[in-house]
């Protein structure tokens, strides 16, 4: 018998089983696009929430070939507390890790190398293990780091996620607390940890968005957020609910919309909705809290037929990627909440 056959066909049998658990994942088409349109669920369903997830991550790493903050990134977020069908996780999953495999030939910006860096070590801590991956993509992360502590963070105008640097700050604050296997502590890390503190010492948060994201860092560091800061932040992110129980998005930041067109600050929305509730929760605002409770509902009666929650864009119509990152932390906002059933 040829010496080399039983590899051969060991690598065959690989091939093929990696081949036929691509097979159903490939089923997953693109969801239709993000409209404020589409109607009303008649019943909030956590399955097509979760298949909506999977299909615009899925979608997005098979066209863009990258990683972004509103889909795939925010998708590693959350998608290992869900129990549902592991493969698109997995899937996700690889991708990232030969994302980063490649930057060994070409790197992408700061903001590229962070954001995945953050969604990995989110995974990470979901699953209990820091991987080899996760170690490696804040390693360039911190050599990117600059002086002050921050990134040169992309500022295209899209809020909330590419506005301004402080978005980068916080997340990959949070990102590396969370990390597991006291990653925190390893030198580069506290090096890193200790410029970001600075940074956000000399860079104190301005808009809603960047409170809420310092209330979800003081879950993580939480010496890094004082008592007094954490009440007056809670104060004011409950001062912005809507008489619907929802919150809005573009009500978190300052941003203006490319056409010049008003923001939508009347209603609530999925982002705005899922996001701060979230981030209450974090802060250690009770389930019970009588906002939350108006703002649960709010997310139990407003998910569409699809099972996204709905985000207008605050920068561009027909671009409402932030559903995507919407629907994650709708999720997100209902399992801190022991709603997910």
């Amino acid at each position: 018998m040829n010496r080399h056959l039983p590899i051969l066909l060991s690598s065959l049998l690989a091939i093929a089983a990696s081949a036929s658990a691509e097979e159903p994942l490939a089923k997953l088409t693109a969801p239709a696009p993000n409209s404020p349109a589409e109607p009303l669920a008649k019943q909030m369903s956590v399955a097509k929430a979760v298949d909506f997830i999977d299909r615009a991550s899925l979608h997005w790493q098979r066209s863009r070939k990258c990683v972004t903050c509103h889909t795939n990134g925010a998708y590693l977020m959350a998608r290992a507390r869900l129990k549902a069908d592991p493969a698109p996780h997995i899937s996700v999953r690889k991708f990232f890790e030969q994302y980063v495999d490649g930057w060994t030939e070409k790197k992408p910006d700061s903001e590229g190398i962070v954001a995945t860096a953050s969604a990995l070590a989110m995974d990470d801590a979901a699953r209990g293990k820091l991987t080899d991956t996760t170690r490696t993509a804040f390693d360039e992360a911190w050599k990117l780091q600059r002086s002050d502590g921050s990134w040169d963070w992309l500022k295209c105008g899209w809020g909330p996620f590419e506005s301004d640097d402080h978005y980068g700050v916080t997340l990959a604050a949070i990102a590396a607390a969370k990390a597991p296997g006291d990653y925190a502590q390893t030198g580069q890390a506290a090096a890193g940890l200790a410029k970001l503190r600075g940074y956000l010492k000399n860079h104190p948060p301005r808009l809603p968005h960047h409170k809420a994201m310092m209330l979800w860092l003081g879950s993580e560091l939480p010496k890094w957020v004082e008592n007094n800061d954490r009440l007056h932040w809670q104060k004011e992110l409950l001062g912005l609910q809507l008489p619907d129980g929802g919150w809005a998005a573009a009500a978190l930041g300052d941003w203006k919309r490319k056409d010049g067109s008003a923001q939508t600050l009347d209603r609530g929305d999925g982002y705005g909705t899922g996001f701060v509730i979230f981030a209450l929760r974090q802060s250690g605002l009770p389930a019970s809290h009588p906002a939350i409770r108006r703002g649960v509902d709010w997310l139990k009666t407003h998910q569409r037929e699809s099972g996204r929650w709905f985000t207008r864009s605050p920068y561009k119509d027909g671009r409402h990627y932030i559903s995507h990152a919407g629907t994650v932390f709708a999720l997100l906002a209902l399992a801190e909440c022991g709603e997910l059933k």
